[in-house]
């Protein structure tokens, strides 16, 4: 069974040929629990993003701020597995046939096996995994294996990253490049980091694949902004707050609807 890079590889072109940007979700798997989370990421997909990034709930998520950690400590105490996050895939990408992807550490996937973790994925129709703190000289095993089973890997690149440690990056890549646009961790921001507009052109300079920004993107303004300049804008933080902040789980799930419908105005410019 082969993954979904091609659909991935797809969807970030249609976007680009309609001169938009593409809008990335992020959602965890297993909140507020496994049923409710596999019906935010198709309201997700429903309401107008291109992409979804379904997070595996980690206890120790250091890229992620207080508004992931929380979401994902709710998913943990209520039992979330590894087989959850392959059925959330499954199931969202069967009911839109859009691209899924896995974002996760890289502890849990070496605990359950390589092999096994890309071939259950693929076989849930996945397009790929980001990983956040895979370094690229250690991720060989990690891209033979995604690669055979076609799923894209996405590396995170930050404003301190030197030119050469991007191109080094960029190079071993596939799908995209995830523009973290400042030092510190996922969260709702006032504003955008200048730096994400500096880091976007100097990760294009290494690479053709598309460059989408992440961390401080909360609201279709700043969607806005971003997508001025880069080829994606991913979002999670505020779609997980909706959720929070929901008197239950159904409103939850259309707000990220409504939020998704939002931001997808805003990355064609008309927020």
């Amino acid at each position: 069974m082969s993954g979904n890079i091609r659909l991935l590889n797809d969807t970030l072109a249609a976007a680009k040929a309609e001169g938009r940007a593409a809008l990335i979700a992020y959602l965890p798997a297993g909140f507020p629990t496994v049923d409710g989370g596999i019906e935010a990421v198709k309201a997700a997909l429903e309401g107008g993003a291109d992409v979804v990034e379904v997070g595996l709930p980690h206890s120790d998520p250091v890229l992620d701020g207080p508004v992931i950690q929380t979401a994902d400590d709710i998913a943990l105490r209520g039992g979330v597995r590894i087989a959850d996050v392959m059925r959330t895939v499954r199931e969202a990408h069967a009911a839109t046939g859009k691209p899924i992807l896995v974002m996760t550490y890289w502890n849990p996937i070496d605990r359950y096996g390589v092999e096994r973790f890309t071939a259950e994925l693929a076989e849930a129709g996945g397009a790929g995994c980001i990983l956040p703190d895979l370094p690229v000289q250690e991720s060989e095993l990690w891209r033979e294996h995604a690669e055979k089973h076609g799923l894209a890997t996405v590396f995170v690149v930050a404003p301190s990253s030197k030119d050469e440690r991007l191109a080094k990056i960029t190079a071993a890549g596939s799908g995209f490049v995830y523009a973290a646009s400042l030092m510190g961790v996922t969260g709702t921001r006032e504003t955008v980091s200048s730096q994400a507009q500096d880091l976007v052109r100097r990760t294009r300079a290494t690479t053709d694949l598309p460059v989408c920004v992440g961390l401080g993107v909360s609201n279709p303004t700043q969607a806005a902004e971003v997508a001025r300049f880069a080829d994606g804008v991913i979002v999670g933080s505020a779609f997980v707050k909706r959720m929070l902040d929901a008197p239950d789980d159904a409103a939850g799930v259309e707000g990220v609807r409504a939020l998704a419908g939002d931001l997808a105005k805003g990355v064609r410019g008309q927020a």
